[in-house]
């Protein structure tokens, strides 16, 4: 990837919508809702930080509620490198869910215009527990 293609990707960018396709059905689904909320950054130095939620979310009533709002959320961060013409990789150093932490999550992506779309490899997914599954996840420039 040229350094001009690289630089095209730092910045801000505005969740629009985040899906989980199934490997073993095909099915596609919105991981949270139609109207997801959240933002990506990628900056100059190679860090990127994430979060994304349900739009819908309220603030907890009760220990459960509190418990419930992990399930409508993902955040993590790490530093950032780009292999080839359309991938990155993060060295996650901090995730909402632990099992990320640690661990170098693989992103393949497409940008056209002011869009960025990204797509993850095909792995377990810690919201799912036993199902694998890649995530489509499509960004527009804020």
């Amino acid at each position: 990837m040229s350094q001009s293609d690289h630089n095209s990707l730092i910045g801000l960018w505005k969740l629009r919508s985040i899906q989980f396709e199934a490997a073993d059905t095909g099915e596609i689904a919105d991981v949270f809702g139609p109207n997801p909320s959240g933002y990506m950054i990628h900056t100059g130095d190679g860090r990127m930080m994430a979060i994304l939620t349900r739009a819908d979310r309220a603030p907890p009533k009760e220990d459960a509620d509190g418990s419930a709002l992990f399930k409508t959320m993902m955040a993590y961060t790490g530093t950032c490198r780009i292999e080839g013409d359309d991938k990155f990789i993060t060295n996650v150093d901090l995730a909402w869910h632990p099992a990320w932490n640690g661990t170098e999550q693989v992103r393949f992506f497409k940008l056209e215009g002011d869009t960025l779309s990204i797509t993850t490899a095909v792995q377990a997914n810690p919201m799912l527990p036993g199902r694998t599954g890649r995530g489509i996840i499509t960004w527009t420039r804020a």
